[in-house]
């Protein structure tokens, strides 16, 4: 084997969860912070979550009735043509209703 390769071993290795939970191993870092363990874990724990599916749904159509819709350039440019067009035909077409307006 060759010298000098392997990482060093730390036996006395603490693991730290985020529920505060803190027990050692052994591991290449001296400390591990992790989410989960098994004293928060729901299958260890016999705690099992049931997902409200229907609320999900629920939740992401309420989500998604605030978005707006893509629209295409060809969709844009559709929509601005009519415009132009709808702004001309709203225009005076001769003196006499232009004077009319003021």
């Amino acid at each position: 084997m060759k010298a000098k390769i392997h990482p060093t071993w730390f036996p006395e290795a603490k693991v730290i969860c985020a529920c505060g939970n803190t027990f050692t191993t052994g591991a290449t870092v001296p400390e591990i912070r992790i989410e989960v363990c098994y004293d928060c874990h729901p299958f260890y724990t016999g705690t099992m979550k049931f997902l409200d599916t229907a609320g999900r749904v629920d939740a992401f159509k309420a989500k998604m009735k605030g978005t707006v819709k893509h629209v295409t350039k060809t969709e844009k440019r559709k929509a601005k043509k009519l415009k132009k067009l709808q702004e001309e035909a709203a225009r005076p077409e001769s003196l006499s209703e232009l004077r009319s307006q003021a």
